[in-house]
């Protein structure tokens, strides 16, 4: 059962709680882009550019930079000298 929680934290690098800070860090900026977005389809002079810069950045913080101590098994798509 632990490892239902731990496996994919682990597979980045971050423990439980890491990871669960950073995950709720990426919904709060995802519900503050949407809640941009609905301002900028009423108004479409405000915010042109925000939640696109937002999301932008979200995808680079997600990149291959993202795994802060890769496992051996997840270098390069999971192959290893074992399984290659």
């Amino acid at each position: 059962m632990h490892a239902l929680f731990t496996r994919h934290p682990n597979s980045v690098g971050e423990t439980y709680f890491e990871h669960l800070g950073v995950a709720l860090g990426f919904a709060g900026t995802l519900l503050a882009a949407a809640a941009i977005c609905a301002v900028h389809a009423v108004l479409p002079f405000a915010f042109e550019k925000t939640a696109s810069r937002m999301i932008a950045d979200l995808y680079q913080r997600t990149g291959p930079g993202r795994v802060r101590n890769p496992l051996p098994s997840d270098l390069n798509g999971g192959v290893t000298a074992k399984n290659a």
